[in-house]
């Protein structure tokens, strides 16, 4: 008898862990495809700028989202973003581009993930080419299985010497 329980035990021991393997391996696949997503999203907002197009820039935020522009200026919802740089699209940045390199990811949830991209701008000013760099914060959230930017905050990254 305690030789059937021993038995028992082992199966329960076995089928618990690899429960755990399983599920462990089913969170690691989601958070890579979730990260995937991520930088994706990352990818459209680059491709946005660079298209100088308002709407396909403004497009992965949230409807409701919060952005907070270098010189501290917070807007707030997809549409205003979208008309601010459609504005800039077609004055100062009309000719720019602009580069971002995903420097982290942390989820802090599985449906919420705060996103750090260094972006570099390359734009004519004055006749002449002009670059800057600015450390961009995204916390991005998902919602019926999509990801969308639900915070924005961009920080320039100052030249050292100054």
């Amino acid at each position: 008898m305690s030789q059937h329980i021993k038995l028992l035990g082992a199966v329960v021991v076995a089928f618990v862990s690899f429960g755990v393997l399983a599920s462990n391996a089913q969170t690691a696949q989601n958070s890579s495809t979730d990260e995937a997503a991520i930088r994706q999203i990352v990818q459209q907002v680059q491709d946005g700028w660079n298209a100088h197009d308002g709407k396909a820039f403004a497009a992965p935020f949230a409807p409701d989202a919060d952005y907070v522009v270098v010189n501290g200026m917070n807007l707030k919802g997809r549409e205003v973003i979208e008309k601010g740089h459609m504005a800039i699209f077609t004055t100062i940045y009309k000719d720019s581009r602009n580069v971002g390199t995903v420097k982290s990811i942390r989820f802090l949830r599985p449906d919420v993930a705060v996103v750090h991209i260094e972006w570099n701008l390359e734009f004519r000013a004055g006749g002449e080419t002009r670059k800057g760099q600015a450390m961009n914060t995204m916390v991005m959230t998902k919602e019926g299985g999509k990801w969308s930017i639900a915070a924005f905050q961009n920080t320039p990254i100052q030249a050292e010497g100054r």
